[in-house]
């Protein structure tokens, strides 16, 4: 009997699942608290928790993790060299300290506008090489002609033995300021991932597991090892990929929409014929535009671990996260009593000052504090003090500015109300101290002249309210949210319906279902396993590629042997001809042709770009370039021939009335792989 082993490093929890081969049935599932800053801790803690005895019987580890966006969030990756080449606009706030634009680059046809300045940049290789650990470079139209920026990889690689990305190898769209920004980030990733991916590898080999390794991406399919190591980029959100295709999987639906309630956010996303539906623009992750295709998703500050604070005399939820007083009563002794004993004048009430709100060390070292921020931190330790223990120490009121600055500088982190501590005193929820829990709610509770189990009750309505304006949100884009909340809030003999099914996952999500009922007239599903729904979407994500080739018709005039249509990378110009355009443009278009004494058909691909004399032939080796790529992919990812599926569509560009060969055509091959695992035989 064979196995297959699911891990999920999500921002709360590290999830670890074991499903059998033969049917795709969990056959066991365990959590543990996702460590920082280094998650494996976390995962071995979790696999830890599962019987060893499956482990010599496992045959395909596969992981998600919120290690790669974590790291660009957090401004932890690598310095890295980038290199521009091309006469595009670049704005200032650019990523990187170590950077350089040179001349070269190419036009729409992939001819070259300027000759590459190499030596340029071999001397700002030599220059920068000791204070970086890897290069990008981006070209001008790389996607129509790569040349400059493999010329580039190549004398970089000579030089400094760094790793060199190339934006046309992560990205075939078109935006050379947008692939730089996705080869720079990619590039900072690749030691980070190098270390973690080594990391899992040896903890399989110490378990005696031999299996083949995969990690999830953000579009919801797999990848190699081999691939991940080269664009980590691909690797950001895979945690709510990882919910969306386990959703599917758990639920034995094609067509539906999933709610991932974590401890940090909650994601709505959504599958269509058992693919997720992609974002039309590349991921945004950090403030930065990549071309890195993901999932749309939308997300919102409201977890489980979302802080619950009072001003005004009006109850808050988010959007900053917290340790659940119940859990913290777990980890620190003694915690129930410094709780009821902590004081807080009404006056002084914000979020970082609270009656339930304690703060701890973390094992970030602090760099450049100001002086209100060290004569705070010096006062917190490993154990919780509150804001009336700071204010004894300090003989003053601790500046709430500076508390959240070493709040965002993660030097401390927060103790405090949640939905999960609320949930634990409606009795829906017993995972930690129901004791410490409905403390914090009677504490809350005093301020609003309600109860524990009203505070609660509120709080968890707040929380269903929030979650059904995601959903909505998500499947009427551009409604205002005001507009939605106005609906969900009731009074207009009206609400919302929900055509397909809606998945619920995370740990206690089945108690909002009744809730969410209630706003939303749709048909919400709480599947078994849904506390580990990531870690098993980690593991039956399917192999999907998409490879995109553009076949364009250009005619020469007598002696030229470039014409005039370079066009615009930087405003996204991709056809130089529109669907819509009118009939007498079409009939000048013929006549052009005709005066015209020679056509040429060019192909564009991931592989370069390559000219043909006739369309046919073109179309032919367009096709056949197109299903290899396809393949080579999937097998390199470890997934079966006769397990691989191609489709293939064609879209062509041309004039209204047109009735000669396209001017343009985009053949677009999505191949869509089942790993072993999810045969079910």
């Amino acid at each position: 009997m064979h196995y297959s082993l699911g891990i999920d490093a999500g921002g709360t929890y590290t999830d670890a699942v074991i499903v059998r081969d033969s049917d795709g049935s969990v056959i066991e599932s365990s959590k543990a608290l996702t460590t920082y800053p280094d998650p494996l801790p976390g995962m071995r803690n979790a696999i830890d928790r599962l019987d060893p005895g499956y482990m010599k019987d496992i045959k395909l580890v596969s992981v998600s993790t919120t290690l790669s966006t974590n790291t660009i969030l957090e401004g932890t990756g690598f310095p890295v060299g980038l290199i521009m080449v091309g006469d595009y606009v670049i704005p200032e706030d650019l990523p990187s300290d170590y950077w350089i634009a040179v001349s070269g680059g190419h036009d729409s046809d992939g001819e070259e506008l300027k000759t590459l300045d190499l030596a340029s940049v071999e001397e700002f290789a030599l220059k920068v090489k000791d204070k970086v650990s890897a290069f990008a470079v981006s070209s001008y139209f790389s996607t129509r002609n790569p040349e400059h920026e493999f010329d580039v990889k190549k004398a970089v690689k000579e030089l400094t033995g760094h790793p060199v990305v190339c934006g046309h190898e992560l990205s075939q769209d078109l935006g050379a300021y947008e692939r730089a920004v996705t080869a720079f980030l990619n590039a900072q990733l690749i030691p980070i991932t190098h270390k973690f991916i080594q990391s899992i590898i040896e903890e399989s080999e110490s378990r005696g597991i031999d299996a083949n390794l995969l990690m999830l991406k953000c579009d919801g399919s797999v990848v190699g090892i081999e691939e991940a190591l080269e664009k980590p980029i691909e690797t950001i959100f895979s945690g709510p990929a990882a919910s969306l295709v386990g959703a599917s999987h758990l639920s034995k639906l094609e067509t539906c929409a999933v709610i991932d309630v974590g401890g940090t956010s909650t994601d709505v996303a959504m599958m269509q014929n058992g693919l997720p539906e992609l974002s039309n623009t590349g991921a945004v992750v950090g403030g930065w535009q990549t071309r890195v295709r993901a999932i749309r998703m939308e997300t919102s500050a409201t977890g489980g671990d979302s802080h619950v604070w009072i001003k005004n005399d009006r109850v808050h939820v988010g959007p900053r996260r917290v340790i659940p007083l119940c859990r913290a009563s777990r980890i620190y002794p003694g915690f129930l009593e410094k709780l009821k004993q902590n004081r807080v004048a009404k006056g002084y009430l914000c979020e970082n000052i609270q009656v339930t709100k304690f703060f701890v060390r973390t094992d970030f070292p602090p760099i450049e504090l100001k002086p209100r921020e060290r004569e705070i931190y010096r006062y917190i330790e490993k154990e919780p003090v509150s804001f009336g223990d700071l204010l004894i120490k300090l003989k003053k009121r601790p500046s709430p500015m500076a508390l959240d600055s070493l709040v965002q500088k993660r030097l401390i982190q927060a103790i405090g109300f949640t939905p999960t501590d609320a949930l634990h005193v409606l009795g829906e929820y017993n995972e930690w101290d129901t004791d410490v829990a409905r403390a914090g709610a009677s504490m809350l509770g005093k301020m609003l002249k309600q109860s524990p189990e009203e505070l609660s009750a509120d709080v968890k309505q707040r929380v269903s309210r929030n979650i059904a304006e995601d959903l909505i949100a998500y499947l009427v884009q551009g409604m205002p949210r005001n507009e939605i909340d106005r609906v969900l809030k009731g009074g207009h003999f009206t609400r919302f319906r929900v055509e397909i099914p809606v998945i619920l996952l995370g740990g206690p999500v089945g108690a909002y279902a009744e809730d969410l009922s209630k706003l939303i007239d749709a048909d919400f599903r709480v599947p078994e396993h849904a506390d580990v729904g990531n870690a098993v979407g980690a593991l039956v994500g399917k192999g999907i590629k998409r490879v995109e080739i553009l076949i364009k018709t250009r005619v020469v005039s007598a002696g030229e042997e470039n014409p005039e249509n370079v066009e615009s990378e930087n405003v996204e110009s991709e056809t130089s001809v529109s669907e819509g355009s009118g009939t007498q443009e079409s009939e000048v278009i013929k006549d052009t042709l005709k005066k015209e004494k020679k056509t040429e058909f060019l192909v564009f691909s991931p592989a370069g770009r390559k000219r043909f004399d006739v369309h046919s032939e073109a179309q032919e080796y367009a096709e056949k370039l197109g299903r290899q790529l396809v393949m080579d992919y999937m097998i390199n990812a470890g997934l079966e021939k006769e397990n691989i599926r191609i489709d293939v569509s064609k879209k062509h560009l041309a004039p209204k009335g047109w009735t000669e060969i396209p001017l343009e055509t985009k053949i677009v091959f999505v191949g869509v792989g089942v790993p072993r695992n999810l045969l079910v035989g």
